[in-house]
């Protein structure tokens, strides 16, 4: 993932109404309450470390980008930071442009003393993925609920909660936040298609709390 192009994107995504709010963040309020500190992972527009904080929990932020304004830079793969060093670590929505998942949720698995969060987009289907990598270079994949329950396995968390739900977002602003424009973005609609209905595209997501 390049992290200059994400640095141009960050105030996109600070503004992002699908970032901003969706039922994924509201469980990892609910499931954080309670926690004394936290680490949001990929933070983007830091709208996790927001609400978290609002809830009372001491956070600091990490991203591989600089303009995201992150309380430490670094990718979600290799976290400078202790073993158990928070009560929770969080990653939302952003485990799809990782290169390695398994070494990022075993990381997350590291430094967190108590809970990971984690919610990303499932994987829906080959030409979906086609969709997205056009939409976004710096896509990687989607993944499936099996592939997800075998990363936090792998990692040593045991799973306490999985819940799917499906979060729907403008498709215009959705590949405007990224510069998706002209027969590139034709193509992304498409592809797309049968998932867009009175201009919102459906995305199938998976929020996971997983123990140490």
């Amino acid at each position: 993932m390049s992290s200059d192009l994400w640095t141009t994107r960050a105030e996109l995504y600070r503004d992002s109404e699908a970032h901003r709010e969706g039922a994924d963040l509201e469980l990892f309020v609910q499931w954080a309450t309670g926690a004394g500190t936290a680490l949001d992972v990929a933070t983007g527009g830091g709208h996790v470390a927001r609400r978290l904080r609002e809830a009372g929990v001491e956070v600091v932020t990490s991203d591989p980008a600089p303009g995201m304004q992150p309380d430490v830079i670094c990718r979600a793969e290799h976290l400078p930071f202790a073993d158990g060093a928070f009560d929770v670590v969080a990653c939302r929505i952003a485990a799809h442009h990782f290169e390695d998942v398994g070494a990022a949720v075993a990381e997350m698995a590291r430094v967190s003393g108590g809970l990971v969060l984690v919610s990303d987009n499932l994987f829906v289907s080959s030409e979906g993925e086609q969709a997205d990598r056009l939409r976004d270079p710096t896509h990687v994949r989607n993944y499936s609920e099996v592939e997800w329950r075998r990363f936090f396995a792998g990692a040593g968390l045991r799973i306490e909660h999985a819940v799917r739900l499906v979060h729907s977002v403008a498709f215009e602003p959705w590949l405007e936040r990224t510069g998706c424009v002209g027969e590139e973005a034709g193509r992304v609609r498409a592809l797309l298609a049968d998932r867009v209905e009175d201009g919102r595209l459906a995305l199938p997501r998976i929020v996971l709390n997983g123990a140490k």
